[in-house]
């Protein structure tokens, strides 16, 4: 089972928001940390929310059609698109519509014009009655662990 999330990058005007769907791993013990390891610039997160929506964004592996196996590669995103998926980014006008834009995702992330990663665990809201209102999202902030210091 997958740990589903959004990634997305706060634009120069301070609100709007341009985001990609990432598919497995999406706790912040793995992909926050990921994020904040290896996509710590603009320049960094830019460019992985330009390949568009993503398997992972950090793997060695690759999934060729041509052989219908995976094969070992440099880290790097493993987009849709290498699969001939059209997934672009999403345009978001303000951070509240980034955060319930994805109606089946566990986690967010964010990175901020002040070059910080915040990140949210988001939830269906239900009402009284159990059952799930989907663009209704409940996010609350989480704390990305800070990787242990050999």
């Amino acid at each position: 089972m997958s740990t589903r999330s959004r990634i997305g990058i706060q634009l120069s005007d301070g609100v709007s928001v341009l985001s990609v769907y990432h598919h497995w791993d999406g706790y912040p013990q793995w992909l926050g940390m990921t994020l904040e390891e290896k996509f710590n610039t603009r320049e960094k997160v830019a460019e992985l929310i330009d390949g568009g929506d993503m398997s992972s964004c950090w793997s060695d592996q690759s999934w060729s059609n041509e052989e219908q196996k995976h094969i070992a590669r440099i880290p790097s995103p493993e987009y849709y698109s290498e699969h001939g998926q059209d997934c672009p980014p999403e345009l978001h006008k303000n951070t509240k519509e980034f955060l319930q834009y994805q109606t089946d995702g566990e986690y967010a992330y964010l990175f901020t014009l002040d070059n910080v990663w915040n990140a949210w665990a988001t939830e269906n809201w239900s009402n009284d009655t159990g059952n799930i209102l989907y663009h209704k999202k409940v996010a609350t902030p989480v704390t990305i662990p800070v990787p242990a210091v050999a």
